[in-house]
């Protein structure tokens, strides 16, 4: 998923279709939301759709996808809310656990909504690029290193070594673990809607993520 942010400042907009030279995007692609669903219409959602709908920065993203199924939205909403700020877990390590989810799973979408928002958190830099970077996780705090490696493990490997779960449950208990990894999934599932879509990063963002 490539941004297209050059594509709509300097293309033709035709339909679905947005060129620029010989860039092309794939017809299906909706430029008002930067994937394959059209925006939903404000007056045909109740009055919960329309808060969920309010809330949003702009027709992108999966806030605005799942609002085709309210049920999904409604929950998925109040799930995030909860594990984002609610679940007791610090605001930088909440963001580093979805850095994490979007490095393993090569979300450029989510990466870029989420790196400016960690900076903002308090997650350095350096401890950005480990993750961006895939670098060892040895020069970085105990907290840090456990949720990059946790995140490695449960996405990028599939099972979690018994040491990196001991000091995980040591560092944030067993509740806190079950936050952290429900957070890292609540995240996966919407790398996998966004797959689904297609979807781009917004206009006026730059991706973030270095994808092969």
């Amino acid at each position: 998923m490539r941004s297209f942010h050059a594509l709509i400042g300097l293309g033709l907009v035709i339909g679905t279709t947005v060129a620029v030279g010989q860039a092309v995007l794939p017809k299906d692609i909706y430029p008002e939301t930067g994937n394959r669903f059209p925006s939903v219409k404000r007056e045909a959602l109740n009055d919960a759709g329309k808060k969920i709908y309010d809330a949003r920065v702009d027709a992108f993203g999966p806030g605005s996808i799942r609002l085709y199924s309210q049920p999904v939205a409604d929950s998925m909403t109040g799930l995030n809310d909860y594990l984002r700020r609610k679940s007791g877990l610090e605001p930088s390590l909440v963001e580093l656990a979805i850095l994490v989810t979007a490095r393993e799973m090569d979300s450029e979408y989510v990466w870029t909504a989420h790196e400016p928002p960690a900076l903002k958190a308090g997650v350095q830099q350096a401890v950005i690029d480990t993750v961006k970077y895939r670098r060892p996780v040895t020069t970085l705090g105990e907290k840090d290193a456990v949720i990059v490696q946790l995140g490695r493990d449960a996405i990028g490997k599939h099972k979690v070594g018994s040491d990196t779960f001991a000091r995980a449950v040591k560092l944030f208990g067993h509740q806190g673990v079950v936050n952290i990894v429900a957070l890292m999934g609540d995240y996966a599932a919407t790398t996998i809607l966004l797959n689904v879509a297609d979807q781009r990063v917004r206009p006026k963002d730059k991706s973030l993520l270095p994808i092969p």
